[in-house]
């Protein structure tokens, strides 16, 4: 690649309806809606398309190569360049990033799905650990998020209240939203895993995602006000939760550092903080003051479908800056147990796209 970096922008976002069940529903019935309203906002046909990437996970899904099958949401034919990302679909959205910084396509689509409600997932996420000190223990994701949030209690950066807080906000944030799980008043309830309550952990769920993004002058023909992607990265933790501090995330620090969040402020955030004890620590790694608005659309512990929660993230900041609510964002996603791996995306409007 040689000379100034292409831009690239985000020119299109669609979600599903996030649903606690959807057996009336196959993987192909939860994209196919999505990736019509991407094309069709911005005119596209599928043959328009240079690249195709999902993200979604066979082993949730219990049955190899789940993902093929998703394929028939974006039709057989014409031929496609497609690929595929064992992961959320942020991490799918950062693939199709690299290639059209490269020149190898113009424009991309992107797609997530899950279906979180298809088996026991608190215990198919164990199999995510160590293997052999951590996954023979059988600990859940929150039970693991307890002792994050506990470690964040003991060390005096939040209690109990705080974090009920956090919780009711999102949700009465999520109130006017239309593909909210959980919205208003939800109680805070009893004690799953001490210190999180029930309002402290996401609701499970099953939804989809689907996004275009274009490459330099098109971007414009395709959307009144593109987000542009000005810059993106992602790291990891340790393996061993007993090597990490859990009330830091320097993998998220250093990915929205190389992102470029740190050389201007940003209006908005959207942070993949599936529990309430997660934006406490999201907001210190980034170092988030109260003028920044977070999860203005309510955030995971509003809808956590999972593998597609991240780059909903990514399409929430992007579809703010469409409206014209915000001038510079930053999107977060995270996989794996207390904020193990972290990707960060800063998004911005441009003033002559008013």
């Amino acid at each position: 690649m040689s000379g100034a970096p292409r831009e690239v922008a985000v020119v299109a976002f669609a979600q599903s309806d996030h649903r606690r069940r959807t057996e009336d529903l196959s993987e192909v019935e939860m994209v196919m809606p999505v990736i019509h309203q991407v094309l069709d906002r911005t005119g596209l046909r599928t043959g328009d398309i240079g690249f195709t990437c999902s993200g979604s996970s066979d082993y949730l899904a219990g049955r190899a190569f789940s993902f093929t099958m998703a394929l028939d949401g974006v039709g057989a034919w014409p031929p496609i360049c497609e690929s595929h990302v064992e992961m959320d679909g942020a991490w799918a959205l950062y693939e199709a990033w690299v290639k059209l910084l490269t020149g190898e396509a113009d424009t991309a689509l992107v797609y997530a799905w899950g279906k979180s409600s298809s088996g026991p997932l608190r215990d198919v996420l164990t199999r995510q650990l160590d293997p052999y000190y951590t996954a023979p223990l059988w600990p859940d994701p929150i039970a693991l998020a307890a002792l994050q949030a506990q470690a964040l209690i003991d060390a005096g950066l939040t209690d109990e209240d705080a974090l009920a807080a956090i919780g009711a906000r999102s949700r009465a944030d999520a109130a006017h939203h239309p593909h909210a799980q959980l919205t208003g008043d939800v109680p805070q309830g009893d004690h799953i895993v001490r210190p999180l309550r029930r309002g402290d952990c996401p609701p499970i769920g099953d939804g989809a995602a689907a996004m275009i993004i274009a490459a330099g002058p098109g971007a414009r023909r395709l959307c009144a006000r593109p987000a542009w992607l000005r810059g993106m990265d992602h790291r990891i933790e340790p393996h061993g939760l007993g090597v990490r501090d859990l009330t830091d995330s320097p993998s998220t620090r250093l990915a929205a550092e190389r992102a470029g969040a740190f050389t201007r402020p940003v209006d908005t955030a959207e942070l993949h903080a599936p529990f309430s004890s997660q934006e406490v620590v999201l907001r210190r790694a980034l170092d988030l003051g109260p003028e920044v608005r977070v999860n203005p659309s309510g955030g995971a512990l509003a809808a956590h479908p999972l593998m597609a929660a991240g780059l909903i993230r990514v399409g929430e900041a992007a579809a703010r800056i469409h409206r014209g609510d915000s001038d510079r964002a930053l999107a977060h996603a995270t996989s794996g147990p207390c904020l193990q791996q972290n990707l960060v995306a800063v998004l911005e409007g441009d003033p002559r796209d008013r």
